[in-house]
Order: C-alpha cells, then sequence, then structure tokens
C-alpha cells in the first residue's frame, strides 16, 4: 500500500507516518531526511543541495525527483511507501504519478491532516519548549505555515479530486487521527 500524507508543519505526519511504517511494514519517504542524507554523503547532488539551502534557495524538483526515483525503483519497496513530505509541488505530484505509473504501483489513499495556524501555533509552542527547536519561533512558524498551504494548495487540489483522498481534522489528538487512519487503510 502507497500512502502519501499531507499537513502543514506540526500537523504530525511525522508522527503518522512512523506508525504507518510499523503497522504496515513499510517504507518512510521523507524528502527532508534523504536531502539530508545526500548532503551527509558529500555527493554531487549532495553539494548542489547544499549550496541551494544555504543560499536560501527550495532544492530544485528535478533533484528530489531524481532521489525518489531512486527509491521508488527499489523493487523491495514496491507498494510499501509512506511519501511525507512528497509531492510538495504540482510538478512533484504529476511527476510521481507517471513514475509509479511506470513501475506499475499507484497511490493507495491520500492523506490530508487539516490543521488550523492556531492549532499549529500552540501544538509548535509547545514543542519548543519541550525539544529546545531553533525552528519553531512563533514567525518562522507562520511563515513555514503560510508557505507550506500556498505551495501545496495546487497539490491538494491535484489530489481532491482522487476518491482514496481523505482528509481528516488534524487538530484531534494523536490517538484519535490514528484510529481514524486506520478507518481507511483497513488492515
Amino acid at each position: 500500500m502507497n500512502i502519501i500524507l499531507f499537513g502543514p508543519p506540526g500537523a504530525g505526519k511525522g508522527t503518522q507516518s512512523k506508525y504507518l511504517v510499523n503497522k504496515l511494514k513499510s517504507f518512510q519517504i521523507s524528502t527532508g531526511d534523504i536531502l539530508r542524507d545526500e548532503i551527509n554523503k558529500n555527493s554531487e547532488i549532495g553539494k548542489a543541495i547544499n549550496y541551494d539551502m544555504n543560499n536560501g534557495k527550495f532544492v530544485s524538483d528535478e533533484i528530489v525527483n531524481k532521489l525518489i526515483k531512486n527509491l521508488v525503483s527499489d523493487p523491495q519497496k514496491k507498494n510499501r511507501l509512506i511519501f511525507d513530505g512528497y509531492p510538495r509541488s504540482l510538478s512533484q505530484a504529476k511527476n510521481l504519478e507517471v513514475l509509479l505509473k511506470n513501475l506499475d504501483q499507484n497511490i493507495d489513499l491520500i492523506l490530508f491532516l487539516n490543521v488550523d495556524k492556531q492549532t499549529i501555533l500552540k501544538r509548535l509552542e509547545k514543542r519548543k519548549i519541550i525539544e529546545n527547536r531553533s525552528d519553531d519561533d512563533t514567525d518562522t512558524i507562520v511563515r513555514r505555515y503560510e508557505k507550506y498551504m500556498e505551495t501545496t494548495q495546487p497539490v491538494l487540489n491535484f489530489y481532491s479530486k482522487n476518491p482514496n483522498f481523505k482528509e481528516i481534522d488534524g487538530s484531534l489528538e494523536i490517538d484519535e487521527i490514528t484510529r481514524k487512519i486506520d478507518t481507511f487503510i483497513n488492515v
């Protein structure tokens, strides 16, 4: 089962991704982790990623799509992928659709953890205190939330037409969200 998880920063995507990976014996595809891994390898792609990030740019869709292709093409992971943070743009969504079709795979479930800005602010303020994260100051949180909603809205519109698209109230408690997800995966 291939699943895409959408939600703004602080919505709980990472928590739910980890749950799904364990429950379904799947593999998490987290673009953040993939990009950091390439930087740590000091590969040519890693150097390009580092350059873009250090200059305040988004990593190009071309680079992200190439890295995703390598993971999705792995026969060990076929139909066992949990996408967390990908696709982030309409071109990435279209790329994923073509890529999976060429590999005789599809997206079985698209989950959108919809959380309003105020709930995100409260959650990330707590996380900032508990985890001491510097990227969780209020201005940064608001910018990340607004940028996420702006860039992801076309992707959500693209997928919302799919009968496998499910919107979940992301302001619920973690276990309530997990129970809702369980009703969709029917495992």
